[in-house]
């Protein structure tokens, strides 16, 4: 919901009435607000700065040039390459004056989105042979945000109403809005503009048919005889579409000048090395953020198409975006990420099983590995994976794949397939008939606690404790000089499966 400027206003004064800037920010507020509404930004930054860290922003810039000639703003315009006409009028000037001369907050931050954001739907455009510049209706539409929401619910960067999303493709339901996906909105985007182009041949109509409908640019095009630029039908168009286009020309300007008016790019969240994996299983944010340990709040960030924090690929594969670093643990992890508390996520029907009917969970099993001996163990009252795994010193995932088994799911009486070293199989071999106790104290863990013991560390090393959600990259990261490989070799770790919370992982030797 849309706040009115009186309140806005209200709120400000009360957020920062020891701010001695309060009446310059009140006026920046009031001439910055397009016609009766105020741009999505500007919400934006209220909601992130009405508060006590008001004069620590890092991009305030006391120095910036606003006060210019009209001429050179004209001369500035004339000067931008562009297969859409830019023109300059009284209009166009009033746009520029709320960007750039009352954009002290936001310019900024618009700067930094775009670096993220802009590379996405250059490459769009440009593989539908469109104009670059028309990426900039993004700003005007949604701020380049993809999760705004217009009073009457265009969705989205580019803003759009349910039926033209479904129209052009877009699924949109309970778990999804590929509104919100910068990608596939973009390619939508780059369709609807190509028909409106097919229809009038002229940027600034396609523009203003893109704000308002190609029907109501029809009706002001027969009203003034049957043809007409965006100029002659300007007094014939929605209050809203007549600030559309010299809006969109002010944001050309920005874009291209904001140099010259010492504005300079805010720090953006995102990262800028990403790549898209493909999910072919249901999967919930918080087992990704469990298993690899990246915060559930980046990758909504990363997929705000996903409205529930589920990917529902029960039927069909649907994209991921992670940061390129975690793509290869992510693979590496694929199984443990989807089996994390499969059952509590989702409870689909392969979890459920009747008395005395063979329960189906398999695939092909893995074939026995070389110089290994082949083991049986009876699954017991009180049996998990983990600890079967710790007993034969193996991985869950190992047990999984011997056994064909897509799940932690296990019956008591469940026969599993254990391979071993086959120099220690004696040893191992006794672990089938040994109690819990018996089997735990074997591992090295208290049964009492069911807490591996302490091993005396080695005082010519330093120590890292392994924490909830860590990973090798992301503990190797927090060291100077010290890499993934190095960390798994000196720890005798073969995968990020291997850690263990509360374990003590040797990090460098002291100098």
């Amino acid at each position: 919901m849309r706040l009115t400027i009186s309140v806005l206003i209200l709120i400000l004064n009360v957020q920062i009435s020891n701010a001695q800037n309060k009446d310059i920010i009140n006026d920046s507020i009031q001439s910055f607000c397009m016609a009766d509404k105020l741009d999505s930004l500007l919400i934006d930054w209220y909601k992130k700065y009405t508060t006590d860290s008001l004069p620590e922003l890092s991009f305030f810039n006391d120095e910036l040039i606003l006060d210019l000639p009209d001429s050179i703003y004209q001369q500035r315009l004339e000067n931008i390459m562009s297969p859409i006409d830019l023109t300059y009028n009284k209009h166009v000037q009033q746009y520029i004056n709320r960007y750039v001369k009352s954009g002290k907050w936001t310019v900024p931050e618009l700067l930094g989105r775009a670096n993220w954001y802009f590379p996405i739907f250059e490459q769009i455009l440009d593989a539908y042979q469109l104009p670059h510049e028309l990426k900039y209706l993004t700003i005007i539409e949604s701020a380049l945000n993809p999760n705004a929401v217009s009073r009457s619910g265009a969705t989205g960067i580019w803003q759009f109403m349910y039926n033209t999303g479904k129209m052009y493709g877009l699924e949109i339901n309970s778990y999804v809005d590929e509104r919100r996906d910068p990608i596939k909105s973009s390619q939508v985007a780059a369709k609807f503009l190509s028909d409106l182009y097919n229809i009038y041949g002229d940027w600034n109509l396609v523009i203003a048919a893109y704000n308002c409908g190609p029907g109501t640019v029809n009706n002001a095009i027969r009203r003034v005889g049957g043809t007409g630029s965006f100029w002659d039908i300007y007094h014939l168009l929605p209050r809203e579409t007549r600030s559309y286009v010299p809006a969109f020309i002010a944001v050309n300007y920005l874009f291209k000048y904001y140099n010259k008016h010492n504005y300079s790019a805010a720090k953006f969240e995102l990262p800028l090395l990403v790549d898209t994996i493909l999910i072919d299983e249901e999967l919930h944010f918080e087992q990704i953020e469990a298993v690899i340990g990246i915060n559930k709040e980046d990758i909504r960030k990363l997929n705000p198409q996903y409205k529930m924090d589920i990917i529902p690929a029960k039927n069909k594969t649907y994209p991921l975006l992670l940061p390129m670093a975690i793509i290869p643990e992510f693979i590496n992890l694929r199984d443990s990420i989807y089996t994390y508390l499969d059952s509590v996520y989702f409870n689909p029907d392969k979890f459920k099983y009747k008395p005395n009917e063979t329960y189906v969970d398999a695939f092909t099993p893995a074939p026995q590995p070389p110089g290994t001996a082949k083991l049986e163990y009876k699954v017991k009252s009180g049996d998990v994976l983990g600890y079967i795994a710790t007993w034969y010193n193996v991985s869950v995932n190992d047990i999984r794949s011997w056994n064909g088994k897509t799940s932690n799911y296990l019956n008591v009486g469940n026969k599993l397939i254990i391979y071993v070293p086959e120099a220690e199989a004696d040893k191992y071999r006794k672990i089938n008939s040994m109690s819990f106790d018996e089997k735990q104290k074997m591992a090295g863990i208290n049964p009492a606690t069911n807490k591996p013991k302490e091993e005396p560390l080695d005082p010519n090393y330093e120590y890292y404790t392994v924490q909830q959600g860590d990973n090798p990259w992301g503990i190797a990261n927090k060291f100077d000089d010290v890499s993934i490989d190095e960390l798994l070799e000196m720890n005798n770790i073969d995968n990020a499966s291997g850690l263990k919370v509360g374990q003590k992982l040797k990090i460098r030797k002291k100098s």
